[in-house]
């Protein structure tokens, strides 16, 4: 039997998939204030997304618009058994991957890359913490930049998103194997390279 909380947790993944599934067939009939549902439901954390994987507001608005059309258009291709958000934050994290690569993103050097003075109270946060830590949102974003198009991805649906293995594998069309794999490689890349130029602040692992 499973755990109270766990069951709570399953509870609500299977209304929100049924609620999912339900715009769906709706915005497939016709409906388009289904569809509308939908985007109102999901769009802050497609642009959520977006703006961790381009770091400008203005391409992650355009980011996630063109993932929602995207997603309309291939609305008869959806799978109602899975998650939509799952499915849209797939959409919208493999267009802002081709954005990345298409541009050619020049990485960050690390002696520009941080200011000490933003990261002085960082010196025994985990990785996770710092994730989930609003303050520092530049210096995050700054950090995401270090990573390639992919890890970052990785990064962004687990710690923001809060997707499981398996939802960033079936987002990402990757295996669960390959997801950890590159996850503790980004968080390995992070905790590596984030040296704050200040006596006694360094932060060296996770």
């Amino acid at each position: 039997m499973l755990p109270q909380n766990a069951e709570s947790l399953q509870t609500e993944k299977e209304q929100a998939i049924a609620f999912d599934r339900e715009c769906v067939l709706l915005a497939l009939d016709g409906d388009q204030d289904a569809f509308t549902d939908l985007v109102l439901e999901y769009q802050r954390a497609v642009f959520n997304l977006t703006y961790r994987m381009l770091g400008d507001t203005v391409e992650a608005e355009d980011a996630a618009q063109e993932a929602f059309l995207r997603a309309y258009r291939n609305l008869d291709c959806y799978d109602t058994t899975r998650s939509f958000k799952t499915w849209v934050l797939s959409i919208a994290s493999n267009y802002c991957i081709d954005i990345i690569r298409k541009r050619r993103l020049s990485w960050l050097s690390l002696d520009d890359m941080l200011p000490g003075e933003v990261m002085s109270a960082i010196e025994h946060q985990s990785i996770e913490e710092l994730m989930v830590d609003g303050e520092r949102d530049r210096s995050v974003q700054e950090m995401m930049a270090l990573l390639k198009p992919d890890e970052r991805a990785i990064i962004i649906l687990r710690y923001w998103n809060d997707l499981s293995y398996e939802e960033i594998a079936d987002a990402l069309g990757i295996n669960v194997g390959v997801v950890k794999s590159r996850l503790f490689r980004a968080r390995q890349a992070m905790a590596n390279r984030i040296k704050v130029r200040e006596p006694g602040l360094v932060l060296v692992g996770a």
